[in-house]
């Protein structure tokens, strides 16, 4: 039967693992110590950090809060606009009083993004949930306060790969006809201190937001998905079912990994003479890494994109991350994407009944392969252990075929 327990620290929350990293990822940014720091507010607070503006410039911390996320509810958004409020009134002394201050010294992230870039920059600290692929985010700011990037640093095996494809998935990108779909440019990519660093240019999210309805958001993704090519075959004959055997083999010694490969065996035995159409996905296409414009959707974190596989798995994966983000059941938010998989993928042209649902089964077995490889569950992610959700699901739908 698939792991239901979690590894002690998985128990620990939130609130205490974002606090933990505030201290982590400053040692990080500011290693040599000495000199006058950088002060910061810990906003909302210590005990929940989120983000940390510069404490000596009200206009700049006020925009870092404004321009930090989209907020997916309109509390969100109330409580967002209140911290800005404060921050651009001076009230922040009394409402936002933690505080921590980053060592200055001659070679930190900010005097380096300040030369390759050319500028003088402040600097806003995004501080991320608990999972594997968490990684320094940074929002540079000019003293005017104007959002004009993004910056991800690779500090670790997992994230120094992650910030590498996603360089190149931009470059790559970049060159392509995209209508539908705007993607950052990259401003600067390279190492700093071993430490792989990527510069975004920070897209417009403030501009007037319109609906995201279904239709545009597939024809976006189909965009996406045919931008780099597409091929067709037989899942047994295709390069993505190799690939994905591999990274199977990869982590048969998981505790999960057993059941998952077993899993994709009956998947391939059943289903290996399927016909599907390959091409590319983002890899994360969620509400929080897209913002619908009235011309085209602007599209972020693309450092999961991957050609080759199965058209259709963004649709799948907006899905069931809609799901998984409002609803406490994780396997009842798996058999309802299931469920949905023929609607989610007629407009990529998968039709078939054999099609949408090995379509979507593929889609299971390659998330769960990803979480796997990336310990999600060690790093204390919240769904990072699959055999509380996906895999008994995943395991009961298998059989049946």
């Amino acid at each position: 039967m698939p792991v239901r327990t979690a590894p002690a620290n998985l128990s620990a929350d939130d609130a205490q693992l974002r606090a933990e990293y505030v201290r982590e990822v400053l040692a990080l940014l500011y290693p040599e110590g000495g000199g006058s720091g950088t002060e910061y507010i810990q906003v909302p607070d210590a005990r929940r950090p989120r983000i940390l503006v510069p404490a000596n410039d009200r206009r700049v911390a006020a925009a870092a809060v404004a321009r930090y996320a989209e907020p997916q509810s309109r509390l969100a958004r109330l409580k967002r606009d209140a911290v800005v409020a404060a921050l651009r009134t001076g009230a922040a002394s009394a409402l936002l009083r933690d505080r921590v201050t980053a060592p200055g010294g001659r070679d930190t992230i900010e005097t380096h993004l300040r030369d390759a870039l050319g500028t003088e920059i402040r600097l806003g600290v995004h501080i991320g949930p608990a999972r594997a692929n968490r990684k320094p985010v940074l929002q540079v700011l000019t003293p005017a306060g104007e959002t004009v990037a993004f910056v991800k640093l690779g500090v670790n095996e997992l994230t120094r790969g992650l910030v590498k494809a996603e360089a190149a998935a931009l470059n790559s990108l970049g060159g392509t006809r995209l209508s539908k779909v705007t993607v950052p440019g990259v401003l600067h990519s390279g190492q700093w201190r071993g430490h792989e660093v990527l510069v975004q240019a920070a897209l417009p999210v403030w501009e007037q937001r319109v609906p995201a309805d279904r239709d545009r958001c597939a024809d976006a993704m189909n965009e996406v998905a045919t931008a780099c090519g597409i091929s067709a075959g037989t899942l047994g004959g295709s390069g993505y079912w190799t690939r994905l055997l591999a990274r199977l083999a990869e982590v048969a010694e998981h505790p999960d990994g057993f059941q998952l490969r077993r899993a994709g065996a009956r998947l391939g035995t059943a289903a290996g003479d399927v016909r599907l159409t390959f091409g590319a996905w983002h890899g994360d296409w969620a509400p929080w890494n897209m913002r619908p414009l009235a011309d085209r959707i602007l599209v972020w974190d693309w450092e999961r994109f991957t050609i080759g596989v199965p058209i259709g798995f963004d649709a799948l994966h907006f899905d069931l991350q809609q799901r998984i983000s409002t609803q406490s059941d994780g396997a009842d938010a798996v058999r309802q994407t299931l469920a949905a998989a023929p609607g989610l993928l007629a407009p990529f042209g998968v039709t078939t009944p054999a099609a949408f649902r090995v379509t979507a089964l593929l889609y299971l077995v390659d998330l769960a392969t990803r979480y796997l490889t990336d310990r999600q569950a060690e790093a204390g992610a919240r769904l990072g252990v699959l055999g509380s959700w996906l895999l008994p699901v995943l395991l009961s739908t298998v059989e049946d075929l």
